[in-house]
């Protein structure tokens, strides 16, 4: 992996002292301040720019893990939430469209044999993206081959140099797969240390039967895992997918290439954690956009030291929530940038008018 480069210090610094020469209390502006402080520093520039070119990239998967009854839909219809995606009829999809965010949905390894049979299903995925055809079944087999693994961190890594050579100067990952947060539990418990009970959400929207299928599912995955918890290409082999994959060389290549990226939802953190195992130090390019009550976010983001910046209690791995975040990086942006400072407006605090 190449080096991951430091947010500017300079320009938060810069961003900091400008905040504070603002005609409003001090701290007065709370995240706000903080959102544009990190802004400042990932562009390196005080004031920082709004984003001119944010954009999805959602990768769509099927895992084998579905098989063990772990979501409320079957595999099928991931293949059917791409088409959705690509219609602009899906949730991230009508946001984007009111946020002014471009999207685009990558199939990396949907497996097609489930599909509704042409032209109902998704046209032939692009070869240059494609990682396979779905996933072993990590209860009880590695979810790649360390070719595909490899293949799938590199296609990461490939988008995002897609995008920001296009001019892309705010990244949001997203993730299309029926069962895709039973493996994102298992990274997360793997690497936080938390045990499997406490990593189990209600995902797609789950009963309390189906809870039990995926909790001893992420149980039987964990015991397969923990003993490559510090080797994160083989934790990706073990229990992870090619949609985790991608997205860990995704955000690895995002700090590679200096551009800021907005997390939501529990598979694109989950590869979060393991990218950063990856990379030390690629967490500095990240914010978390929002809440989820997904129980393994919180382990998550407390590992990665991200705290949300909204609480929107979202459950979606499609970036949605992200999207939902992107005015407020416009607002810190332009905040920095156009309030008047105290001495402008001629404000001067009680504490310093000799009263």
């Amino acid at each position: 992996m190449h080096p991951i480069p430091s947010p500017d210090a300079a320009a938060r610094r810069a961003a900091i002292a400008r905040f504070d020469e603002l005609a409003v209390p001090t701290g007065a502006l709370g995240r706000l301040a903080e959102l544009g402080c990190w802004l400042a520093a990932v562009q390196g520039a005080c004031p920082p720019r709004p984003p001119a070119r944010p954009r999805v990239v959602l990768v769509a998967a099927d895992h084998g893990v579905a098989a063990a009854g772990v979501s409320a839909y079957p595999s099928s219809v991931t293949a059917r939430r791409v088409i959705g995606a690509r219609e602009r009829t899906t949730p991230v999809a009508v946001l984007a469209l009111g946020a002014g965010v471009s999207l685009r949905v990558v199939d990396v390894a949907v497996d097609h044999s489930l599909d509704a049979p042409a032209p109902d299903g998704p046209p032939a995925p692009d070869p240059r993206y494609r990682v396979g055809a779905g996933t072993g079944r990590i209860d009880r087999t590695d979810a790649l081959t360390g070719d595909e693994t490899e293949r799938a961190v590199d296609v990461g890594r490939a988008l995002v140099d897609d995008e920001v050579d296009a001019g892309a100067d705010l990244l949001v990952p997203g993730a299309i797969g029926v069962g895709a947060t039973t493996p994102a539990s298992v990274l997360v418990a793997a690497i936080t240390g938390a045990e499997p009970v406490a990593v189990v959400g209600r995902g797609s929207g789950i009963d309390d039967e189906t809870w039990m299928r995926k909790a001893a599912a992420i149980r039987d995955a964990l015991r397969r895992a923990r003993p490559h918890a510090r080797d994160p290409l083989a934790l990706l082999r073990v229990a992870g997918g090619a949609d985790l994959a991608v997205l860990a060389g995704f955000l690895v290549q995002a700090a590679v290439r200096r551009t800021p990226v907005l997390l939501d939802g529990l598979v694109p953190v989950a590869a979060a954690l393991v990218a950063d195992e990856l990379a030390p130090g690629a967490r500095g390019w990240w914010q978390l956009a929002q809440r989820s009550p997904e129980p393994a976010l919180g382990p998550a983001a407390e590992h990665l030291g991200l705290t949300p910046l909204l609480d929107l209690q979202m459950r979606l791995d499609d970036g949605s929530g992200a999207v939902a975040a992107v005015p407020l990086v416009t607002m810190a942006a332009r905040l920095l940038a156009e309030t008047a400072t105290a001495a402008d407006s001629g404000i001067v605090p009680v504490a310093h008018a000799g009263v």
